[in-house]
């Protein structure tokens, strides 16, 4: 199969899971409410306390620690840190001035390797925050992001709004691709912008008439009801939304045999 008559959509993480994998900051304590600033500055190492004005500010109901802040971020290569910090360059501005990438880019913090050893390090001491899979963050705290002039927690239902609320990628047209360009400084009403999609690679057209329609069939049980509630039940991902799988669905019916 040839790159460019890939046929992509939101969906999977791995062959057999769908759905998106949002980011949730993870910390010790109550559960603050951060702007994209206060993230970059935090992750910086330029808000140390988490009693900094900054963050009272945007706290004024939480009775905030005169506690040191530790960041915990991944040691090893990750997407997972890119997409973090994809949200922190997009949304924060001149606030973080790091390029783009898989590792961590600063000496800020802790490292731990792989997304259950953030966990790990974020459960043994109060004050911790960092990034992970919220579908392997078990009972730490979130924090709740600004979106416009307001908070938004995570949820499964607000990390499928925001991708309802960007733009389709239109560098990816052609062969019926769906490629989400996930916009971080979303003003939408309930979008939490912190989210990873992921996605299933088919071709275009298959010369087995038999393989297309097994890949079709496939693809179809994926971006299911059923398909998706097992997959948020197994792997804690949150189901596309109707007016996605129906975008998804448009491009799976379009897959012939040549």
């Amino acid at each position: 199969m040839r790159f460019r008559q890939r046929l992509r959509h939101p969906g999977l993480r791995l062959p057999d899971r769908s759905g998106l994998q949002p980011q949730r900051y993870l910390w010790q304590g109550q559960d603050p409410e951060h702007g994209a600033d206060t993230i970059a500055k935090i992750f910086d190492g330029k808000i140390t306390k988490w009693n900094d004005d900054a963050i009272k500010q945007q706290n004024p109901k939480v009775d905030l620690p005169d506690l040191d802040i530790t960041v915990v971020h991944r040691s090893d290569k990750s997407g997972t840190t890119k997409n973090f910090l994809s949200y922190v360059k997009d949304a924060a501005g001149d606030a973080w001035g790091y390029e783009l990438g898989e590792n961590w880019p600063n000496e800020v913090g802790q490292g731990a390797k792989g997304t259950s050893g953030v966990i790990s390090t974020v459960q043994q001491a109060d004050g911790t925050i960092g990034y992970a899979d919220a579908s392997q963050a078990g009972e730490l705290g979130t924090v709740a992001v600004k979106v416009g002039d307001n908070y938004v927690p995570f949820s499964a239902e607000a990390a499928a709004k925001v991708v309802d609320a960007s733009p389709l990628d239109e560098s990816a047209t052609g062969d019926n691709r769906v490629v989400v360009k996930l916009d971080h400084n979303t003003t939408e009403a309930g979008a939490y912008p912190i989210v990873l999609v992921s996605y299933d690679i088919a071709c275009p057209a298959y010369k087995d008439a038999n393989t297309a329609k097994f890949v079709k069939s496939w693809l179809t049980y994926v971006v299911s009801d059923e398909g998706q509630q097992t997959a948020a039940s197994a792997a804690g991902s949150a189901p596309l939304s109707d007016t996605m799988r129906q975008k998804v669905l448009k491009s799976i019916d379009a897959i012939e045999t040549k």
